[in-house]
């Protein structure tokens, strides 16, 4: 029986197991560099920067979803990022990805959000079939910017010299 659930924090070392199967997936297991200790004091922490949901079928974590707030000023209003969406291979094809979907949605409705957006890997075309299929809109004229934490510190460095 599938039950998806907010995440407890007994949940972080298989989340980050997940987090890990997420990584060889899309091949970037080299850019992991965190650790479970890290992800429980994110999203259990005196000050939690995330939430997850959690699948569990038949006693066992098979997927998970981690989100957070971020904000629109054109909306004005509260939002979500789902920042990552996984379910075991083993696992697809169950509804189960679009259980842990519909659960972020539903909490971005009850949050009073204005949207909830995503990132998707452009060569992950069953990915982006499934998020279609939901009723999302890919935005082609978007890209995504990012700045490491050698930039930001860099960034800040000079902003101290000023």
């Amino acid at each position: 029986m599938l039950k998806i659930r907010p995440a407890q924090e007994n949940d972080v070392n298989t989340i980050f197991e997940l987090i890990m199967g997420l990584a060889a997936y899309e091949k970037l297991t080299d850019n992991v560099t965190g650790n479970s200790d890290l992800l429980r004091s994110h999203l259990f922490g005196a000050r939690p920067y995330a939430e997850s949901l959690v699948a569990e079928l038949d006693g066992k974590l098979v997927g998970f979803g981690l989100f957070f707030h971020n904000y629109s000023t054109f909306l004005t209003q509260p939002g979500l990022h789902l920042e990552d969406v996984f379910v075991l291979p083993e696992y697809r094809r169950q509804g189960i990805g679009k259980a842990l979907m519909i659960g972020v949605a539903k909490i971005a409705f009850e949050r009073g959000c204005g949207r909830l957006e995503w990132s998707v890997l452009d060569w992950n075309q069953p990915a982006i079939e499934f998020y279609q299929s939901l009723g999302a809109t890919i935005l082609p004229d978007w890209k995504t910017c990012r700045m490491t934490a050698t930039t930001l510190a860099e960034i800040a460095a000079t902003a101290e010299s000023d």
